[in-house]
């Protein structure tokens, strides 16, 4: 009888740890999209391959939201309201909330409502060709982020402002992918929307994953330097990603707020590890234009962000925790 019980014992035990012993190795499976003017590549180990489809079209109903040029989307009818309040996404709240409490802190370095600037300078059709000063000066007198009047889910911007979140919305959109992911099973993923990275938990041998930080001076995909990535984000701003140059300036898109022009200081990119994304991104961006040693005193100021300052010279300037992401 004790023989019996015993065996009864053991067999379920087998049959509790069988699904173990048996377990397959996921496979690693990749899509890639474009979606807001950005190469998407989501990178995971899933059984289920549509997963991973299924997400990017998650990325297309944000673009649908969130671009200026799409006619209908959230920042098009606000731009395009003269004036009157517009009902918005909660996702579009969301990030203005975001960008007014980063355009806050870094007094207005980073700026949603920047387009009627941006919009003047072209730094995709591979001309060299400076836009009219005039124009900008008189553009430049409509950046304001203080003049976006937020009520619920009610947007309104003074007749003539308009607003880009180029700056913020793939971090946001990142962020969602994530969050997308996660709920449908996701446990190990890369996921890369040019220059933001976000992880999904580490690898499944419990190694972080290696994300690498462009060579300023490289062609696309030659690294400075590697950094690790556990669950988090990091986003990279630099010259080298759109500009041309032109009687040995370098005329980029990273736009100072007070005069309209490339900002022209030493450095040539910022990295920004964070938790979220969004503020990644937007940081990345404000970082840039404060300098090294104003954009280092931001960040240190910050709990759980870290940043990589790299200069023209390529010198590298940490924020206080910042090495600590660097594989040496």
């Amino acid at each position: 009888m004790k023989k019996k019980k015993l065996a009864g014992i053991l067999l379920a035990l087998l049959l509790l740890c069988g699904g173990c012993a048996v377990k397959k190795d996921l496979p690693k499976l990749s899509e890639i999209g474009f979606y807001l003017d950005t190469v998407i590549t989501l990178t995971a180990y899933v059984e289920d391959g549509q997963i991973l489809k299924d997400a990017l079209e998650e990325c297309g109903r944000y673009e649908q939201k969130l671009s200026r040029t799409i006619e209908g989307s959230d920042v098009w009818k606000i731009n395009h309201a003269e004036g009157q309040p517009v009902e918005v996404s909660d996702d579009t709240v969301a990030i203005l909330q975001c960008a007014g409490k980063i355009s806050g802190m870094t007094g207005g370095a980073f700026d949603v409502t920047i387009a009627p600037v941006s919009t003047i300078w072209d730094f995709t059709s591979g001309k060299a060709e400076l836009p009219d000063a005039e124009a900008i000066a008189r553009a430049v007198e409509l950046v304001d982020y203080t003049k976006i009047t937020l009520n619920g889910n009610t947007v309104a911007l003074p007749e003539g402002m308009m607003i880009d979140l180029g700056g913020i919305a793939k971090g946001y959109i990142a962020d969602r992918i994530k969050e997308y992911l996660e709920k449908r099973g996701v446990k190990h993923a890369i996921l890369s929307f040019g220059g933001n990275v976000v992880a999904i938990g580490d690898k499944p041998d419990g190694t972080a994953w290696k994300v690498g930080i462009q060579d300023i001076d490289g062609k696309t995909g030659d690294y400075m330097m590697v950094s690790r990535n556990s669950d988090g984000s990091s986003v990279t701003s630099g010259i080298y990603e759109r500009g041309f140059d032109l009687d040995g300036v370098r005329y980029h898109h990273l736009l100072s707020t007070e005069n309209g022009w490339p900002v022209q200081n030493e450095l040539a990119a910022v990295t920004i590890f964070s938790k979220s994304s969004m503020e990644g991104d937007a940081l990345s961006t404000a970082a840039f234009v404060l300098g090294t040693e104003e954009g280092r005193k931001l960040i240190n100021s910050l709990d759980g962000i870290e940043a990589v300052f790299i200069s023209r010279d390529r010198a590298v300037t940490y924020s206080a925790g910042a090495e600590a992401y660097i594989i040496k």
